[in-house]
């Protein structure tokens, strides 16, 4: 089950990168006046695809909870080496 999970979340991180290209396109059409019905018709049908393979995932026990604005302010996403009081990086055991 963990190989078929892993599946589907690279299956889903190649969608997103996908979606974001067809959806840069449209834009730029959009932008230079031409019709863009067919491209954001493919972006459309690529997010009923997404959302198949997010409720796949999370039938399979793979949700990733989304951490709301006050969580992820106070996530603690510092590099390992610490700064000293002087401002000069400790060094790492090895």
């Amino acid at each position: 089950m963990d190989n078929k999970l892993n599946e589907i979340r690279r299956k889903i991180r190649f969608l997103r990168a996908e979606m974001l290209g067809a959806e840069d396109n449209v834009r730029k059409r959009v932008n230079r006046g031409e019709d863009c019905a067919e491209d954001a018709m493919h972006v459309m049908a690529m997010r009923v695809v997404m959302l198949g393979l997010i409720a796949e995932r999370n039938r399979l026990g793979g949700e990733e909870r989304l951490l709301n604005v006050d969580e992820r302010l106070t996530m603690d996403c510092r590099a390992a080496g610490r700064k000293r009081s002087n401002g000069a990086l400790e060094r790492r055991d090895r």
